[in-house]
């Protein structure tokens, strides 16, 4: 279902000839991540979308996953050493 509905924004996008939104923008890299990324999503991203808001974006959520990784290991060897 979810993909029905990520396929049918991904075409009225192409339809409508407008570059993807920030929000669609961050979808896609995010779904990107997981490897989860529709194929109609990932025609839109490269036909009509600007490389510098995907690397932009990307660059965020990898630093953003690096922050919250490096926190996770701190937090645990704090619990686990106990100091």
């Amino acid at each position: 279902m979810i993909e029905k509905l990520e396929f049918l924004g991904a075409v009225d996008s192409i339809m409508s000839g407008l570059t993807p939104s920030t929000w669609q923008v961050f979808k896609s890299v995010l779904m990107s991540f997981f490897g989860v990324q529709t194929e109609a999503t990932r025609q839109m991203d490269f036909t009509h979308g600007k490389p510098g808001q995907f690397i932009i974006i990307g660059l965020v959520l990898t630093a953003l996953f690096i922050v919250m990784v490096f926190t996770a290991v701190k937090v645990v060897l704090y619990f686990a050493l106990g100091s």
